[in-house]
């Protein structure tokens, strides 16, 4: 989404010292005795009356440019995975803190009595790529209660674990126990005042009434043939896929559920870059995009703020060796793109730029507390005021730091 075309220029060239600064890096390239330049070897158009540029990976966000507001100038400290996901999930690179959803299921709460109000989904890459490792407590609530962590919603028959009833257990049974543990629970409240316990109360309740709820929310044969074909999703729906995951993603806004998080894994090209990032394109760009159409056609996309990013960007020079047709490029926090819609943010927006090697930021730089700030204003929120006191400390989700991105509101 960033075009470079002065790129080609400097295909095959060294990475000039003047613009890399000395910059950290990671172990996968420190080693390297070259780091030449790569121009993508994909065409860019422009699109949209906004004539935003695209990549020929991307037609069908292209064909969303005028609802989408695309942000080239995000930049972060992390330039391994996991801290980095940890970092732009919870606001810092070291783990325990409560992610995102967390803090918006504590300070805005929940509309639906029968689903969670902070739901997660993960889909693999259609080869079979399994890089990016995920861990639960990327959506786990940290020091907050909880019942404001995610809940994991998986594909096939059972798309949360342990919330059917077993064998030989109806459902008047798992009412009655429900009812008998609860007494149980609440006598150990009054001994102990743990406010934890009120939790697995209503938890408990939750997954009760989830019975019902989920298999509803499942079951995407009710959509009809253009809506599923507008996701790309045979009539069977396709479980497991993003794009399943997309579909579901617009169910569950329908049904007010809080905050959606859809992952997508395997991008994450040190080599073979060429052919497995079409890969991931392919998987994930249709869907996307018809997210994002699906919500502005049923008029929820004004009230929902979508989201589309990664952790951090890709460098300019190539990992390993380059060839005439392939290459790999290694982890870059300087700068990368992501894009945003509706939900108070401007369509048909490109903001901030990079330099002429896709490198630097040299106007309007926006760091990940400054996006986790802005996602909370549009949900309504100060993000200097939504805090917890925990060991002493008030702590929120963007530490000490963040300024609201005011260029990006409508």
């Amino acid at each position: 989404m960033d075009y470079k075309p002065k790129l080609r220029d400097h295909h095959g060239e060294e990475l000039p010292a003047s613009v890399r600064m000395g910059q950290r890096i990671t172990g996968m390239t420190s080693g390297q005795s070259s780091f030449p330049c790569v121009a993508p070897m994909f065409s860019f158009t422009q699109h949209g009356q906004c004539g935003s540029w695209f990549s020929e990976l991307l037609p069908h966000t292209a064909s969303i440019a005028d609802d989408i507001c695309i942000v080239k100038s995000m930049h972060t400290e992390a330039i391994n995975h996991d801290p980095a996901i940890t970092f732009i999930q919870t606001g810092s690179q070291q783990p325990g803190r409560p992610s995102l959803g967390s803090w918006l299921s504590y300070g805005l709460g929940s509309e639906n009595q029968n689903l969670p109000a902070y739901v997660v989904m993960i889909s693999l890459a259609s080869n079979g790529a399994n890089d990016q490792p995920l861990f639960s407590r990327l959506w786990g609530s940290g020091f907050l209660p909880s019942k404001h962590q995610g809940v994991r919603f998986r594909s096939g028959a059972d798309p949360v674990l342990y919330l059917s009833n077993p064998p030989g257990v109806d459902g008047a049974t798992r009412r009655r126990m429900l009812d008998a543990v609860g007494q149980l629970n609440q006598l150990a409240e009054k001994s102990f005042g743990d406010p934890e316990i009120n939790t697995r109360i209503a938890q408990y309740e939750m997954a009760y009434r989830m019975q019902t709820s989920v298999p509803d929310l499942m079951d995407v044969t009710r959509e009809s043939k253009e809506t599923l074909a507008l996701y790309g999703l045979d009539e069977k729906g396709g479980g497991g896929t993003f794009a399943r995951n997309c579909l579901l993603a617009r169910r569950m806004a329908e049904r007010d559920v809080r905050f959606i998080q859809l992952y997508h894994r395997g991008w994450d090209q040190h080599g073979g870059l060429p052919k497995q990032i079409r890969v991931q394109c392919n998987d994930t760009d249709r869907a996307a995009a018809a997210l994002v159409k699906d919500l502005k056609q049923r008029g929820l996309l004004e009230d929902t703020l979508v989201v589309w990013s990664g952790e951090f960007g890709r460098t300019v020079y190539s990992q390993g060796i380059l060839t005439k047709d392939n290459y790999g490029r290694d982890h870059h926090g300087r700068c990368f793109s992501m894009w945003m819609a509706g939900g108070g943010i401007k369509p048909g927006l490109s903001y901030g730029e990079t330099d002429d090697y896709c490198y630097n930021i040299v106007r309007d730089p926006v760091h990940v507390h400054d996006l986790n700030a802005t996602i909370l204003h549009c949900l309504g929120i100060d993000h200097t005021r939504l805090t917890y006191r925990f060991q002493g400390r008030d702590f929120r989700l963007t530490d000490v730091h963040g300024e609201v991105v005011n260029g990006i509101l409508a």
